[in-house]
C-alpha cells in the first residue's frame, strides 16, 4: 500500500479530468509556477493500491523543471471509473487505456511516462504495444515479471479474501492495523480508506490477479528505442533491488538506487527521486533532439 505523505496540493497543482476516445481519467496536473511549459510532459502511473496522490510530494519539483505533469488514476482506481468487466483490467487493457491516456496529453508530441510498481508492468504494455512516441520510460520500483516475496504473499491473500469477504474486510484486517502501527497521521488514515472504498472490487481482483501472474516481457521492450530509467529504494520490499538491478542490465537501462527509500521512492524521498527523473528526462530530451 502506497501512503501519500500530505494531501494539500502545492501551488500550480490541480485536480481535473482528461477526457480520451476511452473514457474520462482523473488526473492530478502540475505546471511551471511560473513561465510556461518548455519541455516535453510526463505521465505518472500509480501501482495497484495507489492513485494520482502518490505523486503529490514530486509533482511540483518536476513540473519547475519547465514541464507538464500528470498524475493518473487508472481505470477502476479511486476517482476514476471501471466497468464491472474483469477484461478491463488487465496489463494488456490497461496499457491500451495508458497509450490513448498518453497521445491525448503530448498531442503527438513525445512524452516522458513513469510507472511505478504495477505501475511498470502496465506502462511496459503501452510502451512495446502502443502507438504513442515515448521521450523516455521509467520502471520505478518494478520488476521484469511478476510480484515476488512479501508483497506476493500479501497480493495472494487479499486474491483469496477479497471475493469472499470484500474491501470492508481487506481494511480493518490488514491496511488498517498497517496504517496505525506505522504511525500514519489520521487524516492520511482517512484518505486511505476513502481510497480502497472508491476502487472497483473487480478491478482490484483482476489486477492483484495480473501482478502475480505477469510474464517477463524485457527481450520485448529491449527491442523499442527508448531511453530507460530504472529506478528503486535501496530497502525496497517489492520487487528485490537486485532483480531490478539484473532488469537495467538486461535492458541496458540506467538505474538509480534511492538511499533510505523502500518500495516507494515519490513518497519516502521525494527530494531525490524528482532530480533523478529531471535530470533524466532533460538528458534524454538532449539526446533526441541532437
Amino acid at each position: 500500500m502506497s501512503t501519500p505523505r500530505f494531501l494539500t496540493l502545492p501551488p500550480g497543482v490541480r485536480s481535473r479530468q482528461v477526457d480520451t476516445t476511452v473514457g474520462a481519467f482523473a488526473v492530478l496536473e502540475a505546471m511551471p509556477v511560473s513561465g510556461i511549459p518548455e519541455r516535453w510532459p510526463a505521465l505518472l502511473v500509480p501501482g495497484l493500491t495507489g492513485s494520482k496522490e502518490d505523486f503529490i510530494a514530486v509533482l511540483q519539483t518536476l513540473a519547475q523543471s519547465g514541464r507538464r505533469v500528470i498524475a493518473v488514476d487508472m481505470r477502476g482506481q479511486f476517482e476514476t471509473g471501471g466497468p464491472e468487466d474483469p477484461r478491463a483490467y488487465t496489463c494488456a487493457a490497461l496499457g491500451n487505456d495508458i497509450d490513448v491516456l498518453a497521445h491525448t496529453i503530448g498531442g503527438g508530441e513525445p512524452l516522458h511516462l513513469v510507472g511505478h510498481s504495477f505501475g511498470g508492468l502496465v506502462t511496459r504494455e503501452a510502451v512495446i504495444d502502443g502507438r504513442t512516441k515515448f521521450a523516455s520510460y521509467t520502471l520505478m520500483s518494478s520488476g521484469p515479471a511478476s510480484i515476488v516475496g512479501v508483497r506476493e504473499r500479501a497480493g495472494r491473500t487479499m486474491l483469496a479474501e477479497l471475493p469472499e469477504f470484500g474491501l470492508e474486510h481487506i481494511w480493518h484486517t490488514r491496511m488498517e492495523p498497517e496504517a496505525l502501527a506505522a504511525g500514519v497521521p489520521d487524516e492520511i488514515i482517512a484518505f486511505l480508506r476513502k481510497r480502497l472504498f472508491a476502487n472497483s472490487p473487480t478491478g482490484m481482483t483482476t489486477m492483484t490477479e495480473q501482478v502475480l501472474s505477469t510474464p517477463d516481457r524485457c527481450d520485448e521492450l529491449t527491442q523499442v528505442e527508448v531511453p530507460t530509467l530504472v529506478l528503486y529504494g535501496e530497502h525496497d520490499d517489492g520487487w528485490p533491488p537486485r532483480t531490478q538491478s539484473e532488469m537495467a542490465d538486461r535492458l541496458n537501462a540506467e538505474c538509480v538506487v534511492v538511499p533510505g527509500a523502500s518500495h516507494s521512492p515519490a513518497v519516502e524521498a521525494p527530494e531525490t527521486t524528482a532530480a533523478a527523473l529531471t535530470r533524466f528526462w532533460n538528458a534524454a530530451e538532449a539526446r533526441l533532439l541532437g
